[in-house]
């Protein structure tokens, strides 16, 4: 009876302590946000009232949410994409018999272990304005005008965009290497003998075999992109949560941090949050979808 016992229990016994702490720090303050978000709250009076829909019907009618979301949408496409593709690209390039293969690996991994603080003395001097910038030094020497990074809504998109894929592309290209280094051989050695090309290798086999891995990484990278605060918070660290004199860069988690601590909207805050969380889940849905239908998958 008890090692019948010991085989039916022992397993919940070993995942136990996982989900109550996820219960405890993950599950409770997920819902405990819903409550806030019924109510006006803030960090000295705390619940002051309950407030229902309030907060999301004001939300539907905030101009600064919906610049907040089209930013995040915005950088979310010009970063992404490219970044996926290009991690592709350089899986692809890495899994063939090139030499110091393992120095080239190694080093794809550096951007992402690299200090945020880092990130941010070296993207703000290549980014910086027109006497300190080195892009701009460099357009200016050969006679061009130099571009206003941080006052232009899609130049500073096109900078975030470039601090992420900097960070987060090798990091992909390695996820999709180890896959591709599942794949049997022989597949390849066959569509050799058949003078398949190395491109048609790639898009017809490749590809496809690699459709669960394309899956979580589109998925990780939709959650991590729309909930992207890091870059944006650095890329102009003077001015705050604001993301620019005109928000032209502030995306919905600076948002829901500018609510939270600038102005001490914590119910507000909170309706934002979960109004992103639907968003994210409906994202992902949409993403496995066309995913799916990557052409030769099975």
């Amino acid at each position: 009876m008890l090692s019948r016992l010991d085989i039916r229990t022992s397993p919940y016994l070993f995942i136990a302590p996982f989900f109550l702490l996820f219960g405890v720090f993950g599950l409770f303050p997920l819902l405990y946000t819903v409550w806030v978000s019924l109510h006006d709250w803030s960090l000295i009076g705390g619940n002051e009232g309950f407030a229902g829909l309030d907060n999301y019907v004001r939300l539907v009618g905030d101009e600064k949410f919906w610049n907040a979301l089209y930013n995040t949408l915005g950088i979310f496409v010009i970063a992404v994409i490219p970044q996926l593709l290009l991690a592709l690209l350089l899986a692809d390039t890495l899994n063939r018999r090139i030499r110091f293969a393992n120095v080239f690996r190694m080093t794809l991994i550096l951007p992402y272990i690299t200090s945020i603080a880092a990130l941010a003395i070296v993207f703000s001097t290549v980014f910086g304005g027109e006497q300190f910038g080195l892009i701009n030094q460099m357009l200016t020497a050969i006679g061009l005008d130099p571009i206003a990074w941080r006052g232009d809504r899609y130049w500073s998109w096109t900078a975030i965009a470039v601090m992420i894929d900097w960070r987060w592309t090798g990091y992909n290209a390695l996820i999709y290497l180890a896959a591709m280094q599942s794949i049997p051989k022989d597949v390849y050695e066959a569509a050799d003998l058949d003078g398949a090309s190395r491109m048609r290798q790639f898009v017809q086999i490749t590809i496809p075999l690699l459709r669960p891995t394309i899956i979580f990484t589109v998925i990780i990278s939709t959650i991590g992109q729309m909930q992207l605060f890091t870059e944006p918070t650095i890329f102009a660290a003077s001015l705050g949560y604001a993301g620019g004199n005109q928000g032209q860069f502030q995306t919905v988690m600076m948002l829901v941090f500018q609510e939270t601590f600038n102005y001490q909207n914590f119910g507000y805050a909170a309706a934002v949050s979960w109004v992103l969380f639907l968003l994210v889940v409906f994202m992902g849905l949409i993403n496995v979808w066309l995913t799916s239908r990557i052409r030769g998958a099975q």
